[in-house]
């Protein structure tokens, strides 16, 4: 059977888009930095799915670890999911460097650091996927929330040039555009519920755009819209807004 491998898997839209593929008959290698944390949900997959899986100890920030963590692999994935990210708190980052120096690297420089390497590998295979889970915060810099944005307005870009690459190695990379999402990691924000999706709805829309070789996705669709509209106002307008 093919093989995922989530990195990032403590989450909870890594759980459920590992449940997503697990029940398309994937074998899943799941990685994060606490793998005591993720160790029932790999013996769920295994239970209710009938498929293999297997834990890894992985930190999106230690950069000097990730060739290591790849290489050690026994089997190498067929698809690389990079899930993980940090949203943290743009208030604590605009005075204090280690908060926005997580942010930062969270979401850029430690999915940029690994997903070279499996770049490199796919390339040299000249088959694989690589999915990135971004977010439309990166279209727009607001002042509620510009360090992670900038940072996944980053990511969205590598995404773009990666996949510009690897499309003449026959590898495909695929960009995931979400808006709101009930997690534990928006659980302290007000949250609109007509505007806001299940981890499970955009785990299938992931699932659906890999198997259709999507460049990228807004999930729920209709954020390519809304983003559409934010990104036509004008500057000298858009700067008086308090977003």
């Amino acid at each position: 059977m093919p093989t995922v491998l989530i990195l990032g898997a403590g989450s909870d839209m890594a759980v459920a888009i590992a449940r997503e593929f697990a029940g398309n008959k994937y074998d899943i290698q799941l990685a994060a930095r606490n793998v005591a944390t993720i160790a029932p949900l790999e013996q769920d997959l295994r239970i209710r799915f009938q498929v293999q899986a297997s834990s890894y100890a992985f930190d999106a920030t230690d950069f000097n670890s990730h060739p290591a963590f790849y290489n050690s692999l026994p089997v190498k994935p067929d698809i690389t999911i990079a899930v993980f990210g940090y949203l943290g708190s743009q208030e604590k980052g605009q005075s204090d460097w280690t908060e926005a120096a997580r942010i930062l690297h969270t979401n850029y420089t430690g999915a940029v650091s690994i997903l070279n390497i499996v770049a490199e590998d796919y390339a040299a295979r000249g088959t694989g996927t690589i999915i990135g889970i971004s977010s439309v915060a990166g279209e727009r810099g607001r002042q509620s929330n510009y360090l992670y944005g900038s940072a996944k307005a980053g990511f969205t870009a590598y995404l773009s040039g990666l996949r510009n690459r690897l499309f003449h190695k026959g590898v495909h990379v695929l960009s995931v555009q979400p808006g709101f999402v009930y997690t534990r990691m928006t659980e302290n924000l007000k949250l609109p519920p007509m505007l806001t999706a299940q981890p499970q709805d955009v785990a299938k829309d992931i699932y659906k755009a890999a198997k259709a070789k999507k460049n990228t996705i807004y999930t729920k669709w209709f954020w390519r819209y809304i983003m559409l509209i934010i990104k036509s106002i004008p500057e000298f307008m858009f700067k008086k807004l308090k977003l």
